[in-house]
């Protein structure tokens, strides 16, 4: 696969020591490509807690190394992660983005953004086994029983995305377009779009 998704970059920092070092302890024991993907996936999903107002408002907490001290970030941040994870273990990776409409936006911030419309929503592409396969971290088992959403499950072979509807039925997201995928994180563009960088404490 090509070096460009398996090389460090400013915001997926791969090879600094603590993404090395967790990816190491993360794959230790593991054998084959997809289920050292799989194990990572879990890790970013679970431990690193969703919180949709995690500080967002300097390029250092956009850096995947950043991301694991924290042990909590956005959509955006917990890809970055994921991708860095993922390379540091020698799967190639590389940032996805879609425009999304969330309808479980918590009513205070959707009078503060003005919208539910999210431009630049993170998820990953992995590449296991020669095959492109996306992969979305965002919700953590904890917010999806608060949340009524079933958690994202990915096998390494199917492509996890967010879950259309809640456990009851109602509508949780809408998949607006496609932004292609990126071997860093287009952080310019993201602020460019994005309604609002200024929302970031409940």
């Amino acid at each position: 696969m090509g070096g460009q998704y398996l090389g460090h970059t400013l915001f997926i920092d791969c090879d600094a020591a603590p993404i090395r070092e967790k990816s190491i302890e993360l794959t230790t024991g593991i054998e084959g490509e997809r289920e050292k993907a799989v194990h990572i996936f879990y890790f970013v999903r679970d431990e690193i807690r969703y919180d949709i107002y995690a500080p967002r408002s300097t390029d250092a907490e956009f850096k995947a190394s950043h991301v694991l001290a924290a042990g909590k970030g956005y959509c955006v941040q917990k890809a970055v992660l994921l991708v860095a994870l993922a390379r540091a273990a020698g799967i190639p990776a590389r940032l996805r983005f879609a425009e999304i409409r969330s309808h479980l936006t918590p009513q205070a911030l959707v009078e503060k953004r003005g919208s539910n419309l999210f431009p630049y929503h993170g998820l990953t592409d992995l590449n296991i086994n020669g095959r492109w396969v996306k992969a979305t971290p965002i919700y953590d088992r904890g917010y999806c029983v608060k949340a009524g959403i079933g958690p994202i499950e990915f096998d390494g072979e199917r492509d996890a995305m967010l879950p259309l509807h809640t456990l009851d039925g109602r509508l949780n997201a809408e998949y607006i377009r496609d932004r292609g995928f990126f071997e860093d994180l287009p952080i310019d563009e993201i602020r460019r779009t994005s309604v609002s960088w200024k929302y970031v404490t409940p």
